[in-house]
């Protein structure tokens, strides 16, 4: 695995660049002179764990022939005060997922992925508490079926 990242601007601005040419770019806070143009690095690894875990989670319900229309991830994170570095301490994610998907399933599916399968949840579980929680919608008008 490789990227590139070379600076966009003359502060804090940066571009991230795969071999396949895909790219995301980043920033700094305002407060240490970013500019906003991008996501924070910290910000990236929450997004790579949502992105992680959602990947496990359609293939998983895939291959359970669980009917998922859509997955929606939120996650909120706390980071130690005071501290350079500041690591997360605390992670929530909750999944909301809409179809027709057996609660059952949909639990396994989350665990499987939380717990074994999603990299970035490995990781990050070394510093940080990470619970996680769903509810499943059976249409887009949020109608809830399950929430644990």
């Amino acid at each position: 695995m490789k990227i590139e990242i070379n600076k966009v601007d003359n502060n804090y601005n940066l571009k991230a660049t795969n071999p396949e040419g895909q790219s995301i770019l980043m920033d700094a806070a305002p407060e240490i002179g970013g500019g906003n143009k991008g996501m924070r690095p910290m910000q990236l690894l929450l997004s790579a764990l949502g992105g992680c875990s959602s990947i496990d989670i359609i293939n998983i319900l895939k291959k359970q022939r669980q009917d998922l229309k859509d997955i929606k991830v939120e996650i909120e994170a706390e980071r130690e005060e005071g501290k350079t570095p500041a690591l997360f301490t605390q992670i929530h994610v909750h999944f909301i997922l809409t179809g027709k998907i057996e609660p059952h399933k949909a639990k396994k599916a989350i665990e499987l992925s939380m717990e074994k399968y999603c990299s970035v949840s490995r990781i990050l579980e070394k510093s940080a508490t990470i619970k996680y929680s769903f509810e499943i919608q059976t249409d887009g008008n949020g109608n809830i079926l399950k929430t644990t």
